[in-house]
């Protein structure tokens, strides 16, 4: 299970946006180079359809591989009236052979991303990864070094935190909290829901830049 909300934020911006990070996690960013690819059950798997992500690390000297199954999000009164996303989540570290084996299984290639940036792994009342990155496309199968963006000048930001059933409401607390000091910048909100880029983020980016991370927040 983990908890998840969403943002976007102009490639001018994401600079200071780093900042920003860096003042408020106390740790260094992490270059982020991931080849993302979205699987989906064909008909020899059966009538209701499975989705699968392979995630292959391109800043490991050694290429590594992940595969990730997102199941159902929560549902009920509960979970409508908090603004972070609470869904089912399995991952598993794999083999380079991940692809041919589930093409064996009979699922096909749905499309492909690489995503570049960087990434926060940090602990403020639970364990939570920022990740910011550009989403680019592949104009050939597989060709990462080809890849352009999906969408110029604008940049995904992702908040996640690994929770389960017994402590997801305090997760979701720990991630809301942490979110609100991005504010100025950007608005996150659960997967799906966009709510573009905040008036505010130019003041705030340039505010930002001339302290030079030199607030504590």
């Amino acid at each position: 299970m983990e908890c998840v909300v969403q943002g976007i934020i102009e490639t001018q911006h994401v600079e200071a946006l780093a900042i920003l990070l860096q003042g408020l996690c106390g740790v260094h960013k992490e270059r982020l180079r991931i080849h993302e690819i979205c699987l989906k059950s064909g008909p020899s798997l059966g009538t209701v359809a499975s989705e699968v992500r392979l995630f292959c690390d391109l800043e490991q000297a050694e290429p590594s591989w992940t595969v990730r199954h997102i199941g159902g999000a929560m549902r009920g009164a509960g979970a409508e009236q908090i603004s972070v996303l609470v869904r089912t989540m399995v991952e598993s570290k794999v083999s380079k052979n991940v692809l041919r084996l589930f093409y064996g299984l009979g699922y096909k290639l749905d499309h492909e991303l690489l995503r570049v940036g960087f990434a926060f792994h940090f602990n403020r009342g639970a364990p939570i990864t920022v990740t910011v990155s550009s989403i680019n496309k592949m104009l050939k199968l597989h060709a990462t070094e080809d890849a352009v963006p999906v969408t110029p000048g604008i940049q995904l930001v992702e908040v996640t935190a690994p929770a389960s059933s017994e402590n997801y409401t305090e997760v979701v607390s720990a991630v809301s909290s942490f979110c609100e000091y991005l504010a100025p910048l950007l608005h996150l909100s659960k997967p799906g829901i966009s709510t573009g880029v905040v008036p505010t983020a130019a003041a705030a980016a340039a505010s930002l830049m001339s302290d030079g991370g030199g607030t504590t927040l």
